[in-house]
């Protein structure tokens, strides 16, 4: 999930193809759907991105009430209007009459909290939760952000390699190589340095064993010379999310594809780059996500990639989530101000009826 930011954007706007009282107000790749003349090529505005969650006055005041995501009605989800897919908000709320927008964004201000607008966080169903223990020396997986919100992540042309992005939960595994200390974590509990007690009906604890998790680890940790070892695998199935994949969620051996490795040496944390990655797996036997493109940065090339249907169960079983992009050697990226990586989601993911999105 990406992270919340609301933020002052200059706009482009294009016509809409099938309605004469629309337009599409497009901020970085993100084209959202707003009434026509409500702005022009060149306005600042206020975005609210997907997954935020609105106070029911601004709801009121933007028009929407009844009309947004979840069981409050107050979660900004994409939809499809008359064709066109309509991800987030372009709106200019009372709360920021007066304010220079430009500037703002030029001080890369962020109007979440003035606002009153918070992050969606997806609730913990029953099988995949636990009882929590402290994990300080546990490897935290990233958000992952949106290349329509930061389309200048990656330069065109670069080498990049992309895998499907599976739609399950993510599954943190660490080993300390040292002491043999192993923690084994979601990706909420993770990002606050907690780790599920060891149970053998948990989820994400019977997934790293049935798929030789720990083995592995040992093995990497022995040929890197890590400290501790990282391994960032997404658990999927029938029972865990909406999409299968062919797969058995809760069943004794669940989904599961490995997506990254992080190594700690010597105190340095490094990521196994995207060129190597599914040689390492294959080596150490842990499944890989599929990879669906590797070559030239190409935008268009990569959302293609991120559509159409799923590849893991060889059967097109369902529709596909999307990519993940990162370069084929790791690198630092200025935009992201962080590790170069980025994802691509489908339409019709975004766009699907009864969709879960659990942790």
């Amino acid at each position: 999930m990406s992270t919340l930011r609301v933020t002052a954007e200059r706009l482009t706007v294009h016509p809409h193809p099938d309605a004469d009282a629309l337009e599409l107000a497009q901020v970085g790749l993100f084209r959202a759907v707003v009434a026509k003349g409500a702005y022009r090529t060149g306005d600042w505005a206020v975005y609210i991105p997907e997954n935020a969650l609105l106070p029911d006055a601004l709801i009121e005041e933007l028009g929407l009430t009844g009309r947004l995501a979840g069981s409050r009605r107050n979660r900004v989800k994409a939809i499809r209007l008359r064709g066109e897919v309509s991800q987030g908000i372009v709106c200019r709320p009372r709360a920021l009459a007066g304010r220079d927008l430009e500037a703002d964004h030029g001080a890369d201000a962020d109007y979440a909290a003035e606002l009153g607008i918070t992050k969606w966080v997806p609730e913990v169903p029953v099988h995949m939760g636990g009882e929590v223990v402290a994990a300080p020396d546990l490897i935290r997986w990233i958000e992952v952000e949106n290349a329509k919100r930061y389309p200048d992540a990656f330069t065109p042309g670069e080498p990049v390699v992309a895998t499907e992005k599976i739609h399950g939960t993510a599954c943190l595994y660490t080993l300390v190589a040292a002491t043999g200390e192993e923690f084994v974590s979601s990706k909420g509990h993770g990002s606050r340095n907690l780790a599920l007690a060891r149970a053998e009906d948990n989820l994400y604890w019977r997934s790293v064993a049935v798929h030789g998790v720990p083995e592995a680890a040992r093995r990497l940790a022995a040929r890197f010379g890590a400290d501790r070892v990282g391994v960032f695998g997404e658990v999927f199935g029938t029972g865990v999310q909406d999409l299968g994949y062919g797969e058995q969620g809760r069943s004794e051996r669940p989904g599961y594809a490995v997506f990254d490795i992080r190594l700690d040496v010597g105190g340095a944390l490094a990521w196994i780059d995207a060129a190597d990655l599914a040689g390492v797996l294959a080596e150490v036997g842990l499944p890989a996500a599929p990879e669906l493109y590797s070559g030239p940065y190409d935008e268009a090339a990569l959302f293609g990639a991120a559509q159409g249907e799923e590849t893991w169960s060889g059967r097109a079983a369902h529709l596909r989530e999307g990519v993940v992009v990162r370069p084929a050697r790791e690198r630092y990226s200025a935009v992201l101000g962080g590790r170069a990586i980025a994802k691509f989601v489908s339409d019709a993911y975004l766009t699907r009826k009864g969709g879960t999105e659990y942790e």
